[in-house]
């Protein structure tokens, strides 16, 4: 009975110290569209990880450039990522639209700004 305790928790201990290294390797990532995409496959953005922000580029797989979301992805979106880093940028697994007030203090500002700008961009064609 022993042993079986002990094989239990042996491979409770394998699966867990896997299952968290596999955590480790997915971020999570908030962006906003510094500019006007191109190729949405290669998306430019301001993203923070850990509260640092940096430009870098989010890179979409398949599944992501069918996503309703992804293809109505314009300037100044702000968005929250589920991602791995690759060597060009993050892969996004998962991506959601949200309210730039929900985005941490590192890219307020700079959201503020794109707003800002494109507003002051479009207004004028408007009349």
């Amino acid at each position: 009975m022993k042993w079986c305790r002990a094989l239990t928790l042996g491979v409770s201990i394998l699966i867990g110290g896997w299952t968290l290294g596999y955590a480790d390797d997915e971020l999570l990532i908030f962006a906003v569209v510094s500019e006007a995409p191109k190729d949405k496959s290669r998306v430019p953005v301001k993203a923070s990880v850990n509260d640092v922000a940096m430009d870098t580029k989010l890179l979409a797989s398949d599944a992501i450039l069918n996503n309703l979301v992804w293809k109505k992805l314009e300037i100044c979106h702000a968005m929250r990522v589920e991602g791995i880093k690759a060597p060009d940028g993050y892969r996004v697994l998962t991506v959601r639209i949200i309210d730039a007030g929900m985005l941490p203090m590192s890219l307020q500002s700079f959201a503020g700004d794109c707003l800002i700008k494109k507003a002051i961009e479009v207004a004028p064609l408007v009349d």
